[in-house]
């Protein structure tokens, strides 16, 4: 049975890749910092240590896997000490296929750190596929949540841009289907989106609508954005200039197009914000 290393198993995307290669029969080892908190998330299942700053961990996340998937952890910037060389000791440990996360737009952006592993694995010669996920709408339940619950209201420096939001578990079942027939997909940077475009302002109706309570947009400024992940959210400086310029991106129409990546392997549309929110309405009760 073909085993896949899933790198951030305990973030909202690892989780849904773990169970999504699980259903397609592939045999999964779950990695992460704490070996402890894998074996309480993941019962039934092969946990290890790992850490992309810490080399010593990768050579036994990587005995005997046939792929990986890897996910650049957000406060990792420095690509050229980590994931890069992480790519490195994988094909050399024997992995067949790596299945990475980059960003949509990745190759019009070549300042995000995501690119550099994008060309790295393109330079390598050997078998891979990057995704290239618009806005996941699990945003909403990760970057955009505290806005929500505590101050009712959803804050970007996104003006009145549409975003086609994906549903992460979308995307980890677009993963465990490239995973079970990778020569299909050797080489190839699949953007993937949701079944279609909205402004923010339907978004906090929809939240309205789902949590019975008032939610608005507000549209921020640059610079108050950025002051408010430093200030109130204790957000790393190049975590916010990241989060920040991606999302004025989305003023230009960088997250309005659908494409359809996810109807075409899936067979089916891809799942809908309504239908998300409702699913996941629990996260935002105060």
């Amino acid at each position: 049975m073909p085993r896949v290393l899933v790198t951030g198993s305990l973030g909202n995307v690892g989780r849904e890749v773990v169970r999504a290669c699980a259903e397609r029969g592939l045999a999964v080892r779950v990695a992460g910092r704490s070996e402890q908190a894998l074996r309480q998330s993941f019962p039934g299942f092969e946990p290890v240590r790992f850490d992309f700053e810490a080399p010593e961990t990768w050579p036994a996340a990587l005995a005997g896997c046939d792929f990986v998937f890897l996910l650049r952890p957000p406060a990792l910037a420095n690509m050229t000490v980590t994931l890069n060389p992480f790519v490195d000791a994988a094909y050399a440990a024997g992995v067949r296929h790596i299945v990475f996360v980059s960003v949509a737009g990745a190759d019009q952006m070549k300042w995000v750190p995501h690119r550099k592993v994008e060309l790295h694995l393109e330079a390598s010669g050997s078998a891979w596929t990057v995704l290239r996920p618009g806005f996941f709408a699990q945003n909403l339940q990760d970057a955009y949540r505290r806005d929500i619950v505590e101050e009712g209201r959803i804050f970007l420096p996104a003006a009145a841009g549409k975003v086609a939001f994906l549903d992460v578990r979308d995307a980890a079942e677009v993963t465990a289907c490239i995973l079970s027939a990778p020569e299909k997909y050797r080489g190839q940077a699949l953007t993937l989106t949701g079944p279609e475009a909205i402004p923010f302002e339907t978004v906090a109706q929809l939240l309205t609508q789902a949590l019975g309570r008032p939610i608005r947009y507000q549209a921020a400024s640059i610079l108050g954005y950025g002051w408010h992940l430093h200030r109130q959210r204790q957000m790393p400086w190049m975590q916010i200039v990241v989060q920040t310029v991606l999302h004025v991106g989305l003023r230009r129409g960088g997250a309005e197009q659908v494409v359809p990546t996810v109807e075409q392997l899936l067979g089916r549309r891809p799942t809908s914000l309504a239908a998300y929110i409702e699913r996941a309405c629990a996260t935002w009760q105060t």
